[in-house]
């Protein structure tokens, strides 16, 4: 089994900046993919960005330019850096985990993000 532990939400003000930090562990031995999801009040579920352990990544139209997703010194972090962040941004973030991409095998409990001033 693997465990997903995400950090880093929290309130910003619109045009501001946030990391967020995912660590994996247990089995972690088959991930090749990470990726954060967002899940936005009352709406579906929709991925961000995602990353392979080899460095390639892609990301929301929404988010293009924006957001940057990346890997740690160990290939069982991925971080999120989000800048010039909107209200729209505000959601529930959610990292994941699996073997391909989009990762979808394993899942963290999710960490709130606002936006607002």
């Amino acid at each position: 089994q693997v465990q997903l532990v995400e950090s880093g939400g929290g309130l910003v003000q619109p045009g501001g900046s946030l990391r967020l930090s995912c660590a994996a562990s247990g089995n972690s031995f088959s991930i090749n993919a990470m990726g954060w999801y967002r899940q936005p009040l009352g709406k579906q579920r929709e991925l961000v960005a995602a990353i392979t352990s080899d460095g390639r990544s892609n990301y929301a139209d929404s988010v293009k330019g924006r957001f940057t997703i990346s890997r740690g010194g160990t290939r069982n972090i991925v971080y999120l850096q989000m800048n010039s962040m909107s209200p729209e941004d505000t959601a529930v973030y959610y990292c994941a985990a699996g073997p391909t991409r989009p990762p979808l095998a394993y899942w963290g409990h999710g960490t709130q993000v606002t936006v607002a001033s």
